[in-house]
């Protein structure tokens, strides 16, 4: 079972756990992120990680309406705004966090996304050439996270 965490790299041996859990991610979305991000290029994908807990079962990609795609992502308000109603009322997983492309980048948070976080604990995916890197979007700021790709 392959583990990544937010450098970049990848282990056989390594995860980091938040508490006692650690972060779980199925492989078809994985492949959607990567499939999103191949698709919007050269402009930026983005989308909504859904699952529970600290499980991600699926990405769904969405709109980037964002005054420029090719250098920021924001997601579509209205696919947010029915994923979290959904997760509220029972009928949809829970928004465990959100991924986005770096077309011309890094597999890291960058100095746009640092000023647009939440700080809501919520875990960024960040694709950028065929890597996927994980982030805890928390109150001090991004923390890498690794994880751990299950079958799904």
């Amino acid at each position: 079972m392959l583990r990544g965490w937010g450098n970049g790299l990848a282990s056989r041996d390594s995860t980091r756990h938040i508490g006692d859990v650690a972060l779980q991610i199925s492989q078809s979305a994985l492949a959607a992120m990567i499939a999103a991000a191949q698709a919007a290029a050269p402009c930026e994908a983005c989308g909504l990680l859904l699952g529970t807990g600290l499980r991600i079962e699926r990405a769904l990609p969405t709109a980037n309406v964002a005054g420029d795609p090719a250098t920021h992502f924001e997601i579509d308000p209205a696919a947010l705004i029915a994923a979290h109603r959904a997760a509220r009322d029972g009928t949809g997983p829970e928004v465990v966090g959100y991924f986005h492309s770096h077309p011309n980048g890094l597999a890291r948070p960058s100095a746009t996304d640092r000023q647009s976080a939440a700080r809501d604990g919520r875990v960024w995916a960040i694709v950028a050439n065929g890597a996927i890197t994980c982030w805890s979007d928390g109150p001090d700021g991004f923390e890498p996270l690794s994880y751990a790709v299950t079958q799904g």
